[in-house]
């Protein structure tokens, strides 16, 4: 855990990932060093969260019409 804020940095589970350390890659300095590889817990994901990725995208906020 983060010592300043207690965020969770990492997930360790070695029944369920053996060998595996998931990071919390958020919490890292430069996250984008780190991109990711998978889309992992996604068994009740909302079906649209599945084309999400394909939704507009605005640095701040949409124009107001």
């Amino acid at each position: 855990f983060c010592a300043d804020c207690g965020t969770g940095l990492f997930y360790l589970n070695a029944d369920m990932l053996p060998g595996l350390i998931d990071v919390q890659s958020a919490t890292c300095d430069t996250p984008e060093a780190v991109p990711a590889r998978a889309h992992i817990q996604v068994a009740e994901r909302i079906d649209w969260m599945r084309r999400a990725h394909e939704l507009p995208e605005f640095e701040r906020f949409p124009p107001q019409d």
